[in-house]
Formats: C-alpha cells, structure tokens, sequence
C-alpha cells in the first residue's frame, strides 16, 4: 500500500467548497447512495467497479461522505504512515506471500506486488492475471492451493517436505490438469506394466497400491515424460507419486531467479521435494510412491550418440535404503523423445557462458549423487518434429522385504543395483522393437482414429 499513498499526487481534482484538492483516482471510496439503499456487498462491488470505470475515476461522491478538512487530514496521516512503513520493510524477517491482481482496474496491484517483493527479504509473488481488484470475491481463487503450492504450510519452523505435504484433493487436479491434458494428447502416452504373474497388461494395474514403492527408471531428454507419468497415476490409479526433483531447481524458486515461479506450483503440489538422502529416507518411512532417477541430469541432458542409454553411477545406496523399509523396487523403461525432437548438437563447454556456468552450478549441486554432479553437463541444442508417442512400460516389482540383512552387505546391494539397471534396460529394448509395430505411432492416423471414435478414446497400440 505504500507506493499508493506516495503516489497521491494530482491524476484528478475533486473540488469541495471551491477548492480542489490533490487526491490518487484509484483510492476507492465507496458512495453514500449505495450504503443507504442496502445493497449486498457483491452488488456493491459490482456497481463501484462500474463507476470508476463509466467516470474515468472522477469521484467527486468523496466530497458528500467527508468535509474537506477531514479528508485531508486522513491522507496526510496515510501518508505518514505510508513513509513510515516503507523505511522500515526490509527489517521485516517473517516468510511473505504477496497475491497481485493482473487486471486491477482500480490499483496498480502487479507493479506494487513487484516493488514489495523485492523490498521485502524472503518475499515470494503470486500473480493470478485474470483477477480484478476484489481477488477473493471471484471465482477460481483458491488460497489453500496457492499456500500448498507455495510451501507456506509447515507444522515446525522449518519445512519438512515429507511430514507438511498436503495430498493435493481431486478438485486442484481438475483444475490443473487441464493444459496438462494437451501434452497428453499430443504425446499420447501409452502404459504398460506386469502383474504378478508376469503378465503385461496395458495401464498401471501392475503397480503395488501399497508403499514404500520406489519406482526407478530412465530420463529422457528435458524430463519429457514426467508430466504423463505424474498425471497418469493419479488419473488411473489416484497414487501420488512423488519425484525426487533437482534441488538447484528449488534453490532459484527460493533466491527468485526464475522468471515465473508459479509455473512450478503444481509439481509442488503433486508431491515433488527436492533430491537427497535424507528426503529419500523419510519418503519410504511414510510408505510412499516415490520416483527415482538415478541418472539425473546428467541422463536428461545427454549427448546425442547417448539416445536411451543409461547413465547411472556407481552407488547403490538407494538400493541398500529400500532394503531397510522393505520397499518393492519398480523398474521401467521410456521410448519416445525422438520421435518429438531432434538432437543437433550439444554444447560441449556451456561454462564458457557466465549465464550458462550459473545454471550448470545450481542445477547439478545435490547432496544424493555427488558423483553426478562432478560430471560436465552438456545442453542439448534440437529442432521439435512431428509428435510421434511415448510407451512407458514397468517392470515386475522387485521385493526387498527380508533382505535388509543381506543387503547390508555392499557386494550383495550392489548386486541388486545391477540387477535393477539391467531391468530398465529389458524394459527400453523391449519397447523400442515393440512400437515399430503400433500402426498408430505417428499422431496423424491418431487423430483420424479419436475424428471416427471420439477424441477422449483410448487409441490402439501395438499387439502385447
């Protein structure tokens, strides 16, 4: 509110017993007519709006609600204030949000939010662009979405990423799922997993409903098929699957260095934390369904001659973590990212670029795959081409309940390291020879199939 007050220069005159005095045209004042004939607040709103807008924010009302002397006292006191409070912002120590309306007719709300947030010390911004002034009074605006999505919810001082996670209901995902929906689409993914009895079944029947459930896979390149993976075990199986995402990613949220924060709200609100053994240890404590690569960067930005191979090191400590919970260890395999871009070239020494060096620096710092992060991370340069499709398939879960004795032992855990890495390799291999047979790879013949069938059916695949 304080840039308002400072700004309470002479954008209008409104004359009160032939004089004029100096008023802001965007400080609401509400009218006499209104109060009197009892409106409700919403039609209150509705008719002030209308107002300001109609009279260019001529408020000449100001002069039948107070005297002269009167209102100019009040903004001589708001102004005091207003001075008052700006000097003293950046003492302030507490955690801010700050929710700026995108279409105020009424205050310059996005320009003020920006000014506060980076006046005050640990400030994060919400924009919601499609609001007005009375934010709280529309639709769509949901507070305990914005708070979870902003980790401003925690039972302690300091945040804990497994304990303070608030599920997120079916009504966020519907309403966040929809522009989510169009990548689906695009990419249509196809599910596959093994039951049991070792049997494929497409879809996700083959995944444990009970945790800890550590499913452990393949990056591809940019993480492309983590939105589908994400999304579809929540819309066939209502499981929350909770990635381990790059810490550095979390760090810039934080330090404000990404240009829009909320675009990554959503993954907060589905379960993302940021990758450490620590966070890994807490997830399998509370039976969760975690997701795993153990490649990292590194294999989601990997070279061009390094198309679906892996790049795991040469640590099984998660292996060994799983044991100690008993969790069931779901292996799987991703094809499909060549078949939406093209990889020309990657950029061998991008530390060379200041820019570049930054984000190298931040994104590969993680306390769970040190060795990883000392390696060099090459930025892929590629042109997009006809979307083609994604087949996810996940391996036979392998149990490790019974064995944390055994897997004490580093040869053994190593062993079942192997064991894993050489299952996500069947699970590539068995999808790359299998798609050459779905005669609905390429998304032209999807799209006339979903034209004759109806575009929320399920398109065919391959024989299994």
């Amino acid at each position: 509110m304080g840039s308002y007050i400072q700004n309470i220069q002479a954008t209008s005159s409104v004359f009160a017993n032939g004089r004029s005095l100096e008023v802001e045209a965007r400080i609401p004042f509400y009218s006499k007519d209104s109060m009197v004939k009892g409106l409700c607040l919403q039609q209150i709103v509705g008719d002030i709006s209308q107002d300001f807008i109609a009279s260019s924010f001529y408020l000449s009302v100001v002069t039948d609600i107070l005297p002269e002397e009167t209102l100019i006292w009040k903004l001589q006191m708001l102004e005091t204030a207003s001075t008052f409070v700006n000097s003293r912002l950046n003492t302030v120590e507490a955690q801010t949000l700050i929710l700026s309306s995108g279409r105020d007719q009424l205050l310059p709300s996005r320009e003020e939010g920006v000014r506060l947030c980076h006046t005050l010390p640990k400030c994060e911004i919400r924009s919601i662009l499609d609001s007005g002034h009375f934010l709280f009074l529309e639709d769509g605006i949901d507070l305990v979405s914005i708070i979870k999505g902003t980790y401003f919810y925690r039972r302690g001082k300091y945040l804990n990423h497994v304990s303070d996670y608030m599920p997120i209901t079916p009504s966020e995902f519907n309403r966040y799922y929809p522009p989510y929906r169009f990548y689906e689409d695009i990419a249509s993914p196809v599910m596959l997993s093994t039951l049991e009895n070792g049997m494929i079944v497409r879809g996700l029947q083959g995944i444990p409903s009970e945790g800890p459930v550590l499913v452990v896979g393949y990056h591809m390149l940019h993480g492309m098929e983590i939105i589908p993976i994400i999304c579809q075990f929540y819309v066939q199986r209502k499981m929350i699957l909770r990635g381990m995402a790059l810490p550095g990613l979390f760090d810039r949220l934080r330090s404000k260095e990404l240009a829009d924060a909320s675009l990554f709200d959503i993954f907060r609100i589905m379960g993302a934390v940021p990758a450490s053994a620590s966070n890994l240890y807490k997830l399998l404590s509370a039976k969760s369904h975690i997701l795993h690569y153990p490649g990292g960067l590194r294999e989601a930005l990997h070279r061009k001659d390094e198309k679906y191979r892996l790049s795991w090191p040469n640590q099984s400590e998660f292996v060994r973590m799983a044991a100690r919970f008993g969790a069931k260890i779901v292996p799987f395999g991703v094809v499909g990212e060549d078949d939406v871009v093209e990889v020309l070239f990657n950029c061998k020494d991008p530390t060379e670029n200041p820019f570049m060096k930054s984000v190298a620096k931040d994104l590969t710092r993680t306390d769970a795959n040190k060795e990883m992060a000392t390696e060099d991370i090459s930025f892929p340069v590629f042109l997009p081409k006809i979307p083609g499709r994604f087949y996810y398939y996940f391996g036979k879960p392998i149990e490790t309940e019974g064995r944390m004795q055994e897997l004490r032992d580093k040869e053994k855990a190593h062993e079942l390291y192997l064991q894993v890495q050489a299952e996500v390799e069947k699970c590539l291999a068995f999808l790359k020879e299998k798609r050459e047979n779905d005669p609905y790879r390429n998304i032209f013949p999807r799209l006339v199939y979903q034209a004759t069938h109806g575009f929320k059916s399920e398109v065919p695949t391959f024989q299994l």
